[in-house]
């Protein structure tokens, strides 16, 4: 999808008959259909990325119209004024979840129950929103993920041996990724900050918060599919 953003920035026609946005669309459409046919991603996986596509259009709907950021170009696939390619830029996000869950054979010490992840989630989004006329809940919120997810452990099987790592900073990295992912896609013009209309210029690093409470929404989506273990087997071959 970068890559995308990238070169239709770059080289796409501006006389084309169908606009980039759409052309976005498709093309991701096409990958989607591209990761379920050659089996990469499975069908159980696609339909809870699919509810993170949801959730994130949404949002994005209601964003917009708020005037956090804006999508500068034209296009016929549109939902209130949101291309649908954007709803793809966040099934990404999950979409990366679930891939490594299951490549890299996630397991975990003292994982939290996940009604107390799934409230966790609600009361991330729903600030999402209400931050706009209630006061901002999110230094109690990265408290609470702390706290919740603090004390869990993540084994990952990179090679041989499953491998010890703090889940909070594993979501650290994730957003930190996800946040010179957002450079490149301003950088494209995909959308726009405010100040980013004229002249590009690097995201605030508050988005920084902003992408790590909001993959945690993906990751419990992802967990309610992937999660079936607890805790590594006794013969974990880990030092």
């Amino acid at each position: 999808m970068l890559a995308l953003l990238l070169v239709t920035f770059l080289w796409y026609p501006q006389d084309a008959p169908l606009p980039r946005y759409d052309f976005l669309t498709l093309a991701a459409l096409a990958i989607q259909v591209g990761l379920i046919a050659s089996r990469l991603e499975t069908w159980e996986e696609a339909r809870v990325i699919a509810v993170f596509h949801v959730v994130g259009t949404v949002m994005e709907i209601f964003k917009t119209y708020a005037g956090s950021w804006i999508y500068p170009e034209e296009s016929f696939l549109r939902i209130a004024g949101v291309p649908l390619f954007s709803g793809f830029m966040y099934a990404a996000v999950g979409s990366y979840l679930a891939r490594v869950w299951r490549i890299f054979d996630f397991r975990y010490d003292r994982f939290p129950p996940l009604w107390m992840q799934g409230l966790l989630a609600l009361a991330i989004y729903i600030n999402f929103f209400a931050h706009h006329y209630l006061p901002d809940i999110r230094t109690g919120l990265f408290i609470a993920t702390v706290l919740i997810y603090g004390p869990c452990m993540v084994w990952f099987r990179p090679d041989a041996a499953h491998r010890p790592m703090p889940l909070v900073i594993g979501f650290v990295l994730v957003a930190l990724f996800i946040w010179f992912a957002e450079n490149i896609g301003t950088f494209a013009r995909a959308w726009s900050y405010p100040g980013q209309e004229v002249e590009w210029h690097m995201v605030s690093l508050a988005k920084l918060g902003s992408w790590y409470l909001l993959m945690i929404i993906s990751f419990v989506l992802v967990a309610a599919v992937q999660y079936n273990a607890p805790n590594l087997p006794e013969d974990r071959d880990s030092p």
